[in-house]
């Protein structure tokens, strides 16, 4: 996983919000900083100086299953957070932002069958070396495709039109612990939403804080090329989403990461960090509301997703049985009804009657109480 981040000076720009309010700008040139840590100073993850880099939990049976494929060299350069990888993906159209040496296309490539196709965007060299290096074998060879279903291009995931990413032309997007790293996080999640299809969505795994850092922390090279000193306040996050259209963002998991380097510790303080994997759908406009609201609707699992055979997590606080109805709010009624995931649920009702606000209790992310590790939605 490399980085796709760029300042429109070459310069890093930090904004004491994390959005919008520029009070310092950094003499560190963001595209060659972080395109050395990732493409020579880390050999492999054991370089890292911190967790946020590293998967802890155990990934499904399935994903352990392909990830056995996957060749070793593409796997030793992974530096990535989580498993933004979703099952029942079959036939769609899969972007993945800030691929680096492409792990995680690899393992779409073999979800999303010849039917699908798989193009990560990356902006380091020797990251796309390697990735392109298997890519072709692995589809024809391994796979036993006619044709390869994966292809790597170089570009910023701030702008993905130069990369050659249409609108509307991409089901499903994933990331893994990339986004924190461009110093336009606005332009990021502005160019998602852009080159989604309705129905499809963004499903990444990234850091967040539980507060807005220091100047010192966001400015410290390590601090950033291992993912922590451009992490957004968890808050500020939120609203971004909604303010770029990606409306009721959903936790679907997460863990606090440790910072084990002591100098490191001096630097970020009381600080506590989390990665958490997000979903964010696109649907026609005001289908997700702000709120979750009450309209009667029942939803049920089909059982069909590969994988989950009995139940279906959406989030990390609705969890639906197969064949038992499941009352929901609004949003969720669209994002399991209006969406990629359609064709597994069967939702009734509509919201010609509305009952007021839906009750709501999201699960926290995290065993560790903390105001950063909660999800929305209802």
């Amino acid at each position: 996983r490399g980085l796709a981040a760029r300042a429109a000076s070459g310069k890093v720009v930090f904004a004491a919000d994390g959005l919008s309010v520029l009070q310092n700008a950094v003499a560190l040139d963001v595209n060659e900083s972080v395109k050395e840590y990732y493409g020579k100073t880390l050999s492999s993850s054991s370089d890292l100086k911190t967790s946020a880099c590293t998967t802890p939990s155990r990934p499904s049976s399935r994903l352990r299953e392909v990830l056995k494929d996957v060749p070793d060299e593409v796997k030793a350069k992974y530096y990535g957070c989580g498993s933004p990888t979703p099952l029942g993906i079959d036939g769609l159209r899969v972007l993945d932002l800030g691929s680096g040496s492409g792990r995680d296309c690899y393992v779409a490539a073999a979800l999303v069958g010849e039917s699908g196709s798989v193009t990560g965007v990356d902006m380091t060299v020797e990251q796309l070396e390697v990735a392109r290096k298997h890519a072709a074998e692995y589809c024809t060879s391994t796979l036993r495709y006619k044709e390869p279903n994966m292809r790597f291009v170089e570009g910023y995931i701030e702008d993905l039109a130069s990369a050659g990413v249409e609108d509307d032309s991409v089901d499903l997007i994933v990331s893994n612990c990339v986004i924190n790293l461009s110093t336009d996080k606005s332009a990021v999640l502005s160019e998602a939403y852009r080159v989604l299809s309705n129905g499809g969505e963004l499903y990444f795994s990234d850091v967040y804080c539980d507060r807005r850092l220091s100047d010192e922390a966001r400015s410290h090279e390590i601090l950033y090329g291992e993912c922590l000193g451009g992490a957004l306040y968890l808050e500020d996050f939120k609203r971004l989403c909604m303010s770029t259209g990606f409306t009721d963002p959903r936790v679907v998991e997460g863990h606090e990461i440790e910072v084990q380097d002591e100098e490191l510790k001096a630097v970020v303080g009381e600080a506590k960090f989390y990665s958490i994997t997000y979903r964010l759908f696109k649907l026609p406009p005001g289908r997700l509301e702000t709120l979750c609201e009450d309209y009667g609707q029942v939803a049920v699992y089909k059982g069909t997703i590969e994988g989950h055979p009995h139940a279906y997590s959406l989030d990390d606080h609705h969890r639906f049985e197969k064949a038992k109805p499941m009352l929901v709010c609004g949003n969720t009624a669209s994002m399991v009804g209006e969406s990629w995931l359609a064709p597994h649920f069967e939702v009734s009702g509509d919201r010609s009657t509305h009952f007021g606000l839906f009750d709501c209790s999201p699960a926290p992310v995290t065993a560790a109480p903390a105001p950063a590790a909660t999800g929305g939605g209802g």
